[in-house]
C-alpha cells in the first residue's frame, strides 16, 4: 500500500461562516461539486442532519459518476472533514478535509483528500495522472464554491 494526497487551496472574498456553510451541507454541494456535471441525471439520497456531523450523501450514477457515500464526520468553523467511499468505478475509501482560514477579508479555503492505495491502484494513478485529473476537479469545484460564496 502506498499513501497519497492531492490538495489544492482557493482564496473566497467571503466571510469563512458563509464558506464553511456551503460545505457542512451536502445539499449545497450540488451548485459547486465538479462531479455534479459527470451525469445530470445522478440520484442522491441523504441520510442524518441536514449539516454537520452525521450528514451522509450517496449517489448513483452513469459509469462516469459511478456510486458511492460520503459522510460528515466532524465539523468545526475552521475544518470539516469527510469520509469518502467510492463504490463504483472502484472501490476506495478515501479521506477529504476542507479548512477555512480568516484571511484578507475573506476565506483561503484548502481542499485536501488522501488515502491508500494498493498496487493496481498506484497503477492507475501514475497512467490516467490521477493527481492532475483530481486536481483539476478540485480547482474547478474551488472556483465554483468561490463564485456561490462571493455571490450571496
Amino acid at each position: 500500500m502506498s499513501d497519497f494526497t492531492i490538495v489544492r487551496s482557493q482564496h473566497i472574498a467571503a466571510p469563512p461562516a458563509r464558506v464553511h456553510a456551503l460545505v457542512n451541507d451536502f445539499h449545497e454541494w450540488l451548485a459547486w461539486s465538479p462531479w455534479e456535471d459527470l451525469d445530470p441525471t445522478m440520484a442522491h439520497t441523504y441520510t442524518g442532519p441536514d449539516a454537520g456531523v452525521g450528514a451522509k450523501q450517496a449517489w448513483v450514477g452513469n459509469s462516469k459518476a459511478g456510486e458511492g457515500s460520503m459522510e460528515i464526520v466532524a465539523s468545526s468553523p475552521t475544518q470539516i472533514d469527510v469520509s469518502l467511499a467510492f463504490l463504483k468505478p472502484f472501490k476506495a475509501t478515501n479521506n477529504v478535509r476542507l479548512d477555512f482560514v480568516a484571511a484578507n477579508g475573506g476565506t483561503d479555503v484548502t481542499w485536501t483528500m488522501s488515502g491508500q492505495q494498493g498496487a493496481i491502484g498506484r497503477i492507475f494513478y501514475k497512467l490516467l495522472n490521477m493527481e492532475k485529473a483530481l486536481g483539476a476537479d478540485f480547482e474547478k469545484g474551488l472556483a465554483r464554491l468561490k463564485a456561490l460564496a462571493e455571490s450571496a
